[in-house]
């Protein structure tokens, strides 16, 4: 059985444009942690604009 542990990180990110859309990309670091299929709890809090 495997044991789900809540790992936590904080990024401060300038989101970027692809085309007409925002996007926010995650850094390769977390590659590992953010796997397809993996779910993750997101919170925004614009600090700047």
């Amino acid at each position: 059985m495997e044991t789900m542990t809540q790992k936590s990180y904080t990024l401060t990110k300038r989101i970027a444009k692809q085309g007409k859309q925002a996007i926010l990309v995650i850094p390769k670091l977390l590659q590992e942690a953010l796997k397809p299929g993996t779910i993750v709890k997101v919170t925004l809090d614009i600090i700047g604009g």
